[in-house]
């Protein structure tokens, strides 16, 4: 399989309450990332700019109807007004024709943020999964996510393991995701909620898994599957355990804590790139201007 044709854009999310939810109360903050450039990027990275086709995909929220409309807010204020939203809830709908034919004009899909689970288990291998594939492998298309819809973007997805338990055995769950990228693992609101733990876990469990933590109101923008640039106003954490020289993982028992010798950690900020394919970290030394 070639390189992607297509963008794929992971944010960390915003602050919120629940571990992958959004509250009402906290829709604004949600979206504040929209301020610090993350939207106008993937704007402008779209087919036709402003002109594009959005289509924003409520289903991990459970309160899609006020996300929808917050994200058509967010939007107008960037000029981009064709913008619709698809609050897909059922595998029957996932595979019903005219939401097939809304995908298919789409030029950015915009999954929010909610529960990944919803996600997997709702569009796992239904025609609306397969064709957002297909137009990713094959089309100027960008897919994005945010906190749920960016964990699920990758094909192995954390979706349970408290940050002060994670480094016990057993404590991170992992399941299939939508597979848009292979070979990493994503994390979401990741510095404001010490996952740091459950982050190289999953990394030591399988190194060919490149661990990728989004802090909020942060992002990568990746094409060709391969080029990885950091957009938004927070940090990145990658985990590398490729050159790990042991675990005890396979030794203790359920619950026991975990030892790893030779992690490598690196952090990335806003214009930093990173090479998925050399495993290579290149820093920005971007200048700040004072106003």
């Amino acid at each position: 399989m070639g390189s992607p044709k297509g963008k794929l854009v992971i944010i960390g999310g915003s602050v919120d309450r629940g571990s992958f939810s959004e509250s009402p109360d906290d829709l604004q903050r949600n979206l504040k990332f929209f301020e610090k450039g993350i939207l106008k990027r993937i704007t402008t990275e779209s087919k036709h700019n402003t002109a594009s086709k959005f289509e924003i995909i409520t289903t991990a929220s459970s309160i899609p109807e006020e996300v929808g409309e917050e994200y058509i807010k967010a939007f107008a204020q960037l000029n981009v007004m064709n913008v619709g939203v698809l609050n897909i809830k059922t595998r029957e709908e996932a595979n019903a024709p005219e939401n097939i034919e809304r995908l298919q004009k789409a030029d950015v899909v915009m999954f929010t943020g909610g529960d990944q689970l919803r996600l997997t288990s709702i569009f796992g291998g239904t025609n609306f999964h397969h064709l957002l594939l297909e137009k990713y492998e094959n089309e100027d298309f960008i897919i994005s996510g945010t906190s749920a819809g960016a964990a699920a973007s990758s094909n192995n997805m954390i979706y349970q393991g408290s940050s002060t338990g994670a480094l016990s055995k057993g404590e991170v769950k992992i399941t299939g995701g939508l597979g848009f990228i292979n070979n990493v693992i994503i994390d979401t609101h990741f510095v404001q909620r010490g996952r740091i733990g459950r982050l190289m876990y999953a990394c030591a469990s399988n190194p060919i898994n490149l661990g990728i933590g989004l802090g909020e109101d942060t992002g990568l923008l990746i094409t060709n599957g391969n080029d990885m640039e950091a957009i938004g106003s927070g940090l990145v954490m990658l985990v590398d355990a490729t050159q790990m020289r042991h675990t005890n993982m396979a030794d203790v028992e359920m619950g026991e804590p975990v030892s790893i010798e030779n992690l490598v950690v690196h952090v990335m900020a806003l214009g930093d790139n990173y090479n998925l394919k050399q495993r290579k970290l290149s820093i920005g030394h971007h200048k700040i201007t004072e106003i």
